[in-house]
């Protein structure tokens, strides 16, 4: 494994992919500074230009695209008090104030700088853990893989919100996608209705952009001729990093807890950034002297928001490169990113592509550092990017997602797919059904589905054998754990909404 290192480094360091990575850093700030235009759309309206790409090229070009769409989000959320992503909720409730009270320049660079410091801190985790995990996931058999499957099923669903029922409903409708075609193992058709173009299934890139692209743009066009009454503040300048080296300092502690807090939730499958910034907040909040200036404009609330956040970019790939596993929809994105330039993540992906592996660890160091020197130098340029009409904008991510659908197979029943999609999006939208659930419902249930009827069939052969497999015994004992107190939560949370209907 050591010895893919160095290769993995070279592959990086040529002119192509170090272009790659700053256009695609350069796109991702683009799409998170704009409020509905976020870092998942950015990976699936560019995954299929990829297609053409080596490994390393492409990869590198979606993973920076996910460093500057996550990143890029904060711009809006400090300017305009609108967050460009979710992730960057939490960073208006400090970030808008401190811009108000003259101090823009100062909250971007605060932004910008623990941007990157979050996404370093991530990729050190994700370096030193990843083979860990990975030499621990050799031992996984079907009986681990089913059960393990069953549990990311059972915490995305539990984790999806106060409303239990719509994350289920959610999850299984991406289960029950995921069924349409060829069964594994017998390979009976199911559901395909004598449509030839049905045997192979749905397409994971066309379900993706239906649902996060083609929806966005309907939910958008239906707000695109109100009018827009945020001022965007045009004479930002920042000056060095926008603090000194002391009010740096004085956010270690900050700094490395909320990059704790991002690492372990973007780990966990289906939370997403927005919950571990919401989190960092809190817990920031909690730790300060002075609990009572959080809201008025101090950096302290951007600190913990955009470290935690970034850092979850790494402990989003910790489970996606070892495990198979997406944390969240972008993590989903670049899982289809990986399976189209043939790296099969696992517990053997440092053996079969140990290369492209550390090529990523790389591009993501490198991605950070672009980052860092784009927004800070470019920040005029994504101002004024913000002002951009939505109505120009609207008509050409609609053209580029059917030429994505069109070039995933090269089928006009992807297009007609993705449209499809697109609408059972926004009526899910409409119906306040989350998203997440789906995605990771399409691509867990397939992993269960498969090991399930292996260990059906392990079963079959010496019934007491379930029982030599500890590691799988454990995750269905912690899965049944989280369904009750997920049920328990929901209980209490609807007595108290009762409670305080009646009061």
């Amino acid at each position: 494994m050591l010895a893919d290192i160095i290769p993995g480094l070279m592959s990086v360091l040529t002119p192509t992919v170090l272009f790659f990575i700053i256009f695609g850093v350069f796109v991702g700030i683009i799409f998170g500074s704009i409020p509905g235009l976020t870092a998942t759309m950015a990976i699936v309206m560019f995954l299929p230009v990829t297609y053409t790409m080596s490994p390393i090229e492409g990869v590198s070009t979606l993973v920076a695209l996910y460093v500057g769409g996550i990143s890029g989000g904060l711009i809006a959320a400090i300017l305009l008090n609108i967050p460009g992503t979710p992730s960057s909720i939490a960073t208006t409730f400090d970030g808008t104030p401190m811009a108000r009270k003259g101090e823009a320049g100062k909250a971007l660079g605060v932004g910008v700088v623990f941007s990157f410091c979050g996404t370093i801190i991530g990729l050190l985790v994700l370096v030193l853990v990843s083979p860990l995990l990975a030499a621990f996931a050799i031992k996984f058999g079907p009986y681990e893989y089913c059960t393990l499957a069953l549990f990311a099923l059972s915490l995305v669903i539990s984790l999806t919100g106060r409303d239990l029922v719509k994350g289920l409903i959610s999850g299984l409708l991406g289960v029950m996608l995921a069924t349409v075609g060829l069964a594994p193992v017998d390979s009976a058709k199911r559901f395909t209705f004598g449509m030839v173009d049905l045997n192979a299934g749905f397409s994971l890139l066309t379900l993706l952009i239906g649902l996060f692209a083609i929806t966005e743009v309907i939910k958008a066009a239906e707000d695109v001729r109100k009018p827009v009454t945020a001022k965007i503040e045009t004479n930002v300048r920042i000056k060095g990093f926008g603090f000194s080296f002391a009010e740096f300092w004085s956010q270690k502690l900050n700094l490395l807890r909320s990059s704790a807090i991002g690492i372990v939730i973007g780990i966990l499958p289906g939370i997403g950034g927005a919950i571990s910034g919401m989190l960092a907040y809190t817990a920031a909040k909690n730790q300060s002297k002075h609990p009572e200036k959080f809201g008025t404009g101090i950096m302290d609330g951007v600190v913990a928001s955009e470290s935690a956040n970034n850092a979850g970019i790494g402990g989003a790939l910790i489970p996606l490169l070892t495990l198979g596993i997406p944390g969240d929809a972008a993590t989903a994105m670049l899982l289809g990113g990986l399976m189209v330039h043939q790296i099969a993540p696992g517990p053997l992906i440092f053996d079969k592509s140990g290369v492209e592996v550390f090529g990523i660890f790389f591009a993501l160091a490198i991605s950070a550092v672009a980052m860092l020197i784009i927004e800070l130098f470019g920040i005029k340029i994504f101002i004024r990017v913000l002002k951009v009409p939505k109505y120009l904008l609207l008509p050409v991510i609609m053209v580029l997602c059917v030429i994505g659908a069109i070039g995933n197979a090269n089928r006009m029943f992807d297009v007609w797919s993705v449209m499809v999609f697109g609408v059972m999006g926004y009526l899910l939208i409409k119906a306040k059904i989350p998203h997440v659930p789906m995605i990771l419902g399409f691509i867990l249930g397939p992993i269960f589905e498969l090991n399930f009827r292996r260990a059906v069939q392990h079963a079959q052969i010496d019934p007491s054998g379930v029982f030599s497999h500890p590691i799988a015994i454990c995750f269905f004992v912690v899965t049944i754990i989280v369904v009750i107190f997920s049920l328990r939560r929901q209980r209490k949370e609807a007595a108290l909404l009762k409670a305080s209907e009646e009061s």
